[in-house]
């Protein structure tokens, strides 16, 4: 069940570069995580009940650097918080809505997440993430 707005996550070059911007709103990066298997460094910010996930791609392979070559800098995708995100994905499986992954998998800080396609989704791609309780039955 999906609960709240959990981060945007904002693709860029470097977030070495980019966080003095929201650092200089007042905001601090509260970590920083390279997850490999998805080619990504990601700086987590926080704002209020939100976050916000600076992307910057470890490769030229990765997603965010075709992102990037494609669109430029900018707002990559939407996440929704989910308490049960196995449930999330076979409700909209079932009413015929494109997922990006045959199950969910491991995101950054361990989370589980599953994607959207933007056509499903009034073309906004959508991540949806559950904090890790222990197996929540998708890929470890």
């Amino acid at each position: 069940m999906i609960e709240s707005i959990d981060h945007i996550g904002i693709a860029v070059e470097s977030i070495d570069v980019s966080r003095a911007f929201w650092e200089n709103l007042g905001l601090a990066v509260e970590r920083i995580e390279e997850v490999p298997h998805e080619g990504v460094r990601v700086a987590m910010i926080r704002c209020g009940g939100s976050w916000i996930e600076l992307l910057e791609p470890l490769g030229p392979e990765s997603p965010i650097a075709r992102f990037l070559a494609k669109r430029g800098p900018g707002i990559h995708h939407l996440c929704l918080a989910s308490s049960d995100v196995v449930s999330d994905d076979t409700r909209l499986r079932a009413a015929g809505y494109r997922l990006l992954r045959e199950a969910p998998t491991r995101g950054a800080g361990g989370c589980w997440v599953q994607f959207v396609h933007p056509h499903s989704a009034g073309g906004v791609l959508l991540e949806l993430s559950q904090p890790d309780a222990g197996d929540a039955g998708g890929e470890g």
